[in-house]
């Protein structure tokens, strides 16, 4: 707790508190009170007990450690891309993926009425989602941990021509005055969460179905054109296929992939057999219900 800026402690202190009395309610996320996950778990779980976690690994540990029964995750946004270290966060975590929450971004430019903004501080992910509209008033970017934290930041400092950029309700929430809002590089952004818990219950009744999954490819010709054939051939769509490189050799490559459907049919059970033929080894990270759905 300590790790969050003065004027968000007391915030965090309460809400601890709440989600500590109930732990079954509560659900975990990354940021101080007002960040857009926290806005994210009030919309998916209205009767819940949001609990604020300075990090990413925090979220998933108290999801872990029985303090929270669920935790909302930002994986990727329609403008700035994925988020950062969450596809390496989400293997190791030993949680599974229940559902996903699309969540439409705005944000606000919060400080002192009067000043010039000379600085905006706030998460790297903002200030990507914002850099056009930011250098047009030639406002410098400063990265911090979290949206709302940077508010409660610039709450605490007090330094002439800082703001920060952060979902509107954390100017009430830390005393800041609104100086512009509906900030934003395109209209169409929107972040997309994953809820993680303990245990998944199994994906019964009607779908639409999302399968995630991630696996390492064998360092050999044409490997993920092998490993993808299987998709191809059963007619399983995929949906988001993702590569990232762990323990820094440049040659294990692992990928991330959304498929559609669920375990248990025949399409998608064949084209995971021949996945697992060609690769070194595939991880389940769940199966759920498709909130929205994608293209065309």
């Amino acid at each position: 707790m300590e790790r969050f800026p003065a004027p968000a402690r007391p915030l965090v202190a309460r809400m601890v508190a709440v989600a500590a009395a109930d732990p079954a309610r509560a659900i975990a996320f990354q940021g101080a009170p007002g960040a857009n996950s926290h806005l994210a778990a009030t919309q998916a779980y209205p009767d819940g007990s949001p609990l604020p976690c300075f990090d990413f690994a925090d979220a998933i540990d108290a999801v872990r450690d029985g303090r929270a029964d669920a935790a909302m995750i930002p994986i990727e946004n329609s403008l700035h891309g994925r988020v950062a270290d969450i596809h390496f966060l989400l293997p190791e975590s030993g949680l599974g993926i229940v559902a996903e929450h699309f969540l439409p971004i705005r944000y606000a430019l919060m400080g002192r009425a009067g000043e010039v903004v000379r600085q905006a501080v706030s998460h790297p992910q903002a200030l990507g989602q914002c850099r056009h509209w930011l250098r047009g008033r030639g406002i410098e970017p400063v990265p911090y941990p979290d949206t709302a934290g940077a508010a409660a930041l610039v709450a605490e400092r007090s330094e002439p021509g800082l703001a920060a950029l952060a979902p509107p309700g954390a100017a009430a929430l830390y005393g800041l005055d609104l100086l512009a809002t509906d900030v934003a590089d395109a209209e169409h952004n929107t972040t997309r969460f994953v809820i993680l818990a303990r245990e998944a219950a199994p994906p019964v009744g009607a779908g639409p179905w999302l399968t995630t999954l991630v696996f390492e490819v064998r360092n050999v010709p044409a490997a993920l054109y092998k490993a993808m054939g299987g998709f191809a051939t059963n007619g399983v769509n995929m949906f988001k296929l993702e590569s990232y490189q762990r323990g820094g050799s440049f040659a294990a490559t692992e990928f991330y992939a959304d498929v559609e459907g669920r375990p248990g049919e025949p399409g998608l059970d064949r084209a995971l057999e021949e996945l697992g033929f060609h690769a070194k080894w595939v991880r389940m990270l769940g199966t759920y219900r498709r909130a929205r759905e994608r293209g065309a």
